[in-house]
């Protein structure tokens, strides 16, 4: 196995397509074609599917290529360093619970380290497919949160899957809900108090277990349940209709404006709320500078319980 075939199976993925892929690296079709069925004849896997429209990864060839794109990062960042190559466009993805400190960490990471080319991605979205890309290494941090009721589910998930838990605060039930709703002039809600409103939740998709549910007490009843995919439209909701969502209370104005507000919940709950990484893997140095900065975000917090 060489680097040569690791850049050759890495531009491969990203086209899409055998021929695309010799194009962009200036090799004979059937040379590229021969490398890479050699490296899987190495390593005894098939990495990809071949197809009348271009080349599927397999589920072999998705943990390879995320070894495999940790090493061309950790090689050009070298490169840069000691040879003085051209800058190369760096990579950096997380996956994470609709958190805003883990968008203030981004955007800082963004800004302190980005350079003049970059391709880094934030992923907002649903807890098995967080868990699934740091697994599968399409991202190097996933970010979520554990409590007494889904722990045996998630620690046995994350075990599984060589995956660690690390926690970075632990935060008392809050809900948002919308700068006029009611509620928002009292020092505490109950779950009394929430009875009138609609709830709104992040669906789960697939795997719409309550155990990967991202709001705790996911499994009390309510008359009036609201599911959606994204950020901005619960926000847009919980204004718009006076809905709630039971959170951790962390919230950045800048971000996401005055018009939500956090309202601690009066039940005996709480939110462990981390990171995870993959255990057989070493952090890229983007990595550990997010890490640094979800921990210097989070700070201010580390308190509440």
């Amino acid at each position: 196995m060489t680097l040569q075939q690791l850049k050759y199976v890495v531009t491969t993925a990203d086209t899409g397509t055998v021929s695309e892929a010799a194009k962009r690296l200036y090799i004979a079709q059937p040379s590229l074609t021969a490398s890479i069925k050699e490296l899987e004849h190495e390593l005894g896997i098939t990495i990809f599917h071949r197809t009348n429209k271009g080349v599927i990864v397999s589920a072999d060839g998705e943990e390879f290529l995320g070894y495999a794109r940790q090493i061309m990062e950790q090689t050009a960042l070298m490169e840069e360093r000691y040879f003085g190559a051209a800058p190369v466009k760096h990579r950096f993805c997380v996956s994470t619970q609709h958190y805003s400190f883990a968008v203030e960490a981004f955007v800082a990471l963004l800004r302190q380290y980005g350079g003049d080319t970059y391709d880094f991605r934030i992923r907002e979205t649903k807890t098995h497919e967080i868990i699934e890309d740091v697994c599968h290494l399409k991202s190097e941090v996933g970010v979520l949160y554990r409590n007494p009721f889904n722990a045996i589910v998630i620690n046995k998930t994350l075990k599984d899957n060589g995956l660690l838990f690390h926690t970075l605060f632990t935060a008392k039930a809050h809900v948002f809900v919308g700068a006029d709703n009611p509620l928002a002039q009292q020092t505490s809600a109950t779950l009394a108090d929430l009875a009138p409103y609609p709830r709104l939740s992040y669906e789960q998709g697939e795997h719409n277990s309550f155990y990967f549910s991202e709001e705790i007490l996911s499994t009390l009843d309510c008359d009036k349940d609201i599911l959606v995919s994204d950020r901005a439209t619960l926000f847009n909701l919980l204004i718009g209709l006076n809905g709630y969502t039971i959170c951790s209370g962390v919230i950045n104005e800048q971000l996401n404006g005055k018009n939500i507000v956090a309202v601690p919940l009066d039940v005996d709950e709480y939110m462990e709320i981390g990171y995870i990484t993959h255990k057989r893997t070493t952090l890229s140095p983007f990595g550990r500078h997010y890490i640094e900065l979800l921990r210097h975000y989070t700070a201010p917090y580390e308190s509440q319980i």
